[in-house]
């Protein structure tokens, strides 16, 4: 009888071990469960709200902008109407992430959105020639034009020993400027160059209609034209209501839009001295203007070939390793290096995100089997899937099938438009069952 009692007390101190083991299991669990709460908490605070796009927040940032206008730290063609004589009215927040604002306006009554890499003016590198000129010397006109195309070069990542110079329309301003550059203007424009997205527009939009124009500035902040942008969620891309001032019926609008697209690819091929490489293509980035024309209004990704060769030319394991968004190479295992030439072009992802999509079976209803569809419907299926590699000639045949047989539909279109087969107007999410 004598060990029983021991026994019993071994097995209560052995149950109220394990229950205190389990205790303590449960409140560590519930102890590391809080913390990750918050600090889950704190991280969307820190991301999330922190870059929310509120209006109270874009107006301070505006109303910083025009107290450092009014101090004389900078300026612009856009100040004036900003800051003195309430012509630009403030409408929304449409974006702000990371320091990056995006604010739709209206400038003397014309809808602008109002465009900045970063937040503050203070956050960009300040030209190092107004740190060690004397105030009372000022730079001129041929000097700045010498430094802003330095900049542009790097911003571009063009060759420094080439030819490229600032746009012709756009240098010829600056030199024929008859009076020199102040502190202040010299600090905003140096501001401007630092921002890829700017650089771009500003110089391509003297070459190129398939850009947005930059309509002006103040300070760090710009004014592009406001237009009708795409959406992923809808099945026409384009509001076409927002554009129906033209003579043109849904189907027209549509193969206009994809006849523009072309257009666009080609052009960014070959108008310029280096190709023109888009690597997020998708309908958010682009937009129409009134007269259909197909316009990149956000070109953050967008890269000339030297500067795509250096982005693309990375160490690699295989070919997932060189897939820069939409612009990918192929990996040499032999090396682990991936190529610096692209594998794929813009055309090809447009038939792959924009095209097949637009023109599939789905969205044409009973159109889909007429023949001229169903050649285009194989035609963009073979584009998105040819990639451009070294045999250029596949991918520039293919080209010209689409242009061929879109404008062939184009035509088609016309014509039973005038000989009065249908009357059909524009109507949102409609404009593809034809």
């Amino acid at each position: 009888m004598g060990p029983g009692p021991s026994r019993g007390g071994c097995l209560l101190r052995w149950l109220g071990l394990k229950i205190c083991r389990r205790s303590t299991l449960v409140f560590a669990l519930l102890w590391f469960g809080t913390w990750v709460f918050l600090n889950g908490l704190v991280f969307v605070h820190r991301t999330i709200l922190s870059d929310y796009c509120t209006d109270d927040k874009s107006k301070r940032i505006l109303q910083r902008v025009c107290e450092e206008y009014r101090e004389g730290a900078l300026t612009g063609d856009l100040c004036e109407d900003l800051c003195v004589s309430g012509q630009v009215e403030y409408k929304r927040c449409l974006y702000y992430e990371n320091g990056k604002k995006v604010i739709e306006a209206r400038w003397r009554g014309t809808p602008v959105v109002l465009k900045s890499k970063l937040e503050n003016f203070s956050s960009y590198e300040s030209l190092g020639l107004l740190e060690y000129q004397d105030p009372a010397e000022e730079l001129s006109p041929l000097d700045v034009v010498f430094y802003a195309t330095l900049e542009i070069r790097n911003s571009l990542g063009l060759d420094m020993g080439g030819n490229a110079s600032l746009p012709p329309l756009w240098g010829q301003r600056m030199r024929e400027r008859g009076r020199p550059y102040s502190r202040a203007e010299l600090a905003s424009l140096w501001s401007l160059l630092q921002q890829e997205e700017y650089v771009f527009l500003r110089v391509l939009q003297d070459l190129s209609r398939h850009v947005a124009k930059v309509l002006g500035s103040c300070g760090h902040f710009y004014a592009v034209e406001y237009l009708s942008a795409g959406h992923a969620w809808d099945q026409n891309i384009f509001s076409l209501e927002e554009v129906s001032a033209g003579p043109w019926t849904a189907r027209d609008m549509v193969h206009r839009i994809a006849l523009s697209f072309l257009d666009m690819a080609w052009r960014f091929d070959n108008d310029f001295s280096h190709r023109l490489h888009l690597c997020d293509i998708k309908p958010e980035n682009f937009a129409i203007r009134k007269d259909l024309t197909v316009v990149a209004i956000d070109v953050d990704m967008a890269f000339f070939e030297p500067k795509m060769r250096d982005i693309l030319e990375q160490n690699c394991t295989n070919d997932d390793d060189c897939n820069f968004f939409d612009c990918v190479s192929k990996c040499d295992v032999k090396t682990n290096k991936c190529s610096s030439k692209r594998r794929n072009s813009n055309l090809q992802v447009i038939c792959q995100k924009i095209f097949r999509p637009w023109f599939s079976p789905t969205l044409l209803g009973a159109k889909a089997g007429l023949p001229l569809q169903v050649d285009l419907q194989r035609a963009v299926q073979e584009c998105a899937e040819t990639p451009w590699g070294e045999d250029e000639e596949r991918p520039q045949a293919l080209q010209k099938r689409l242009l061929h047989l879109l404008t062939r539909l184009l035509h088609q279109g016309t014509s039973s438009e005038r000989g009065g087969a249908d009357g059909e107007g524009v109507h949102s999410h409609t404009a593809l069952n034809f």
